[in-house]
């Protein structure tokens, strides 16, 4: 008897921000991603590319983003690591699990080029094509191809986050027409702006972020410690930096004491429709959750989560509510009641981006702990046995590719439709999902100048206008402590081995022009 390999989903979110689950510390409301933690592994030091794109062409890909074509965003810079979309010398998740008789679907935000997921490998897709549109405008979620069935939504029925689960259990509902497995993408625009949510879901935070950011970071830190994520001498870091977007305006988030009461109401209001967001999303996983169960396919189905990038800074404490000027507006009385609508289009801005960090260095977009750590949550019953475990060891999302072909068996080709496909980057997740002794490597990022390299302990990171900074994160996971005068030649030797691999994988060329 032909031995069933499992089913795989891989849940993406988009702008979660390190500690923003319960099981890594957060407040927000998230039963169904802790039950997934509880019966798996959590890993703490696994890493993304930074920003939406970038790390997407990672994951899916095997490959730093550069190599893959996505060193930036989704606009042709006419440079090799810069085209924009996945290029010709990888391949994806989808078309290597393919050629082991695997279905392969996304459901979600594909936000990788223009070939769109048909052409790179995905037998079914609904969702969003681009980075980011109005959780309730269905008009921007697109079925693929398109001669395939779609659901139909009443007029004021239709959230993104309820839509993308619905097709994805009409997805894996399909696969159980025959014997063979399955590959979900499940890739959520949540909970990336504009902040948008179900007033009853908003309801539950109404009044609960009134108390503050400076108060959650302190409440979130005593909860990952209690948890195990870091350890007991973790301190609580500043308040962070920020950056406007064309980088001449530059500050430190505020004391929430020293801010106006209107202001206050309007930024508390940003993040409860934030943790709303979160928190819808989890219920719909439970959905999924809930359907594997009653089909008896939990066991045999591998489960990951994890987020594209650190929690979302752009771009001042206040947040905006127009991504084109950027420019904000203070939400008052009878306006607050509105927000997070239909109508409603607003960021949350850095202050908070800072709390959801916790207790991280900086956000997306930066090489700093803070913007390429995400958590993992990896849950496989049949074949985990470290229930309930937290790992450290570092890990990455050229690691999918893999790991998926380690435990399917699927060939990983050396030529595809013509061309020849780059090496995977990455290393199988399976020894750490077995408990098995790690191997030491190095693993590198830059995303627009912003720079980083880990090997062991050892982390040399860099703000674009800033020289190198070394840190210990063996006993500073939080970057708070340089070392770069003491340890010179650590620098110099990290520094070497980032520029030779800056050259390998395409960071080098720059592209002339650059993208906003």
């Amino acid at each position: 008897m032909k031995e069933q390999k499992p089913n795989m989903i891989l849940i993406l979110a988009d702008d979660l921000g390190y500690s923003d689950l319960g099981c890594f510390g957060s407040e927000i409301d998230t039963p169904n991603i802790d039950r997934l933690a509880s019966s798996g592994l959590r890993f703490t030091q696994f890493y993304n590319s930074a920003r939406c794109c970038p790390s997407r062409a990672s994951l899916l890909t095997g490959l730093y983003p550069h190599q893959a074509g996505v060193g930036e965003m989704n606009e042709e810079l006419e440079t090799p690591g810069y085209r924009g979309f996945l290029k010709d010398q990888c391949v994806t998740l989808a078309e290597v699990l393919k050629e082991e008789g695997y279905h392969t679907y996304l459901s979600g935000k594909w936000h990788v080029g223009r070939q769109g997921p048909i052409k790179k490998g995905f037998d079914d897709f609904y969702g969003l094509l681009g980075g980011f549109t109005s959780f309730w405008d269905q008009k921007d979620y697109v079925r693929l191809p398109e001669d395939r069935p779609e659901r139909a939504y009443e007029e004021g029925q239709f959230y993104a986050t309820d839509a993308i689960t619905d097709h994805a259990l009409d997805f894996i509902e399909e696969s159980r027409c025959d014997d063979n497995p399955y590959f979900l993408y499940l890739s959520y625009n949540a909970p990336h702006f504009p902040l948008q949510a179900p007033q009853e879901d908003i309801a539950k935070y109404e009044r609960f972020y009134e108390k503050g950011w400076d108060k959650i970071r302190e409440e979130r830190l005593e909860r990952m410690k209690g948890l195990g994520i870091i350890t007991q001498d973790t301190p609580l870091t500043p308040r962070a930096e920020y950056w406007n977007r064309d980088r001449d305006i530059q500050g430190v988030n505020p004391a929430w004491e020293s801010i106006d009461p209107d202001r206050k109401k309007d930024l508390a209001k940003r993040m409860a429709i934030y943790a709303a967001m979160v928190d819808r999303m989890d219920q719909n996983i439970g959905r999924v959750i809930s359907d594997l169960e009653e089909k008896q396919e939990l066991e045999n189905t591998l489960i990951l989560f994890c987020s594209d990038n650190g929690a979302c800074a752009e771009w001042d404490p206040w947040g905006f509510d127009n991504w084109i000027t950027t420019t904000n507006i203070l939400h008052r009385k009878e306006d607050l009641k509105k927000m997070g609508g239909p109508d409603s289009y607003h960021s949350y801005g850095s202050g908070w981006a800072n709390a959801c960090s916790t207790p991280l260095r900086l956000y997306k977009h930066y090489g700093h702990e803070g913007g390429i750590c995400t958590p993992l949550i990896a849950h496989w019953p049949g074949e985990i046995e470290r229930k309930g475990e937290i790992d450290h060891r570092p890990g990455h999302f050229i690691d999918f590719m893999a790991t998926f072909v380690d435990i399917t068996g699927a060939d990983y080709p050396e030529e595809y439709n013509g061309h020849k496909i780059l090496p995977m980057e990455g290393e199988s997740l399976m020894p750490a999902l077995l408990d098995e002794s790690p191997q030491e490597r190095s693993l590198c990022f830059e995303h627009e100048q912003h720079c980083g390299i880990r090997r062991g302990k050892w982390k040399l990171s860099k703000i674009k206008e800033r020289d190198w900074e070394l840190y210990n994160l063996e006993n500073d996971r939080s970057e708070m402590v340089n070392l770069a005068d003491q340890y010179p030649y650590m620098v110099e030797e990290l520094k070497l081995e980032w520029k030779e691999w800056a050259k390998r994988t395409d960071v080098f060329p720059r592209p002339e022009r650059k993208v906003k």
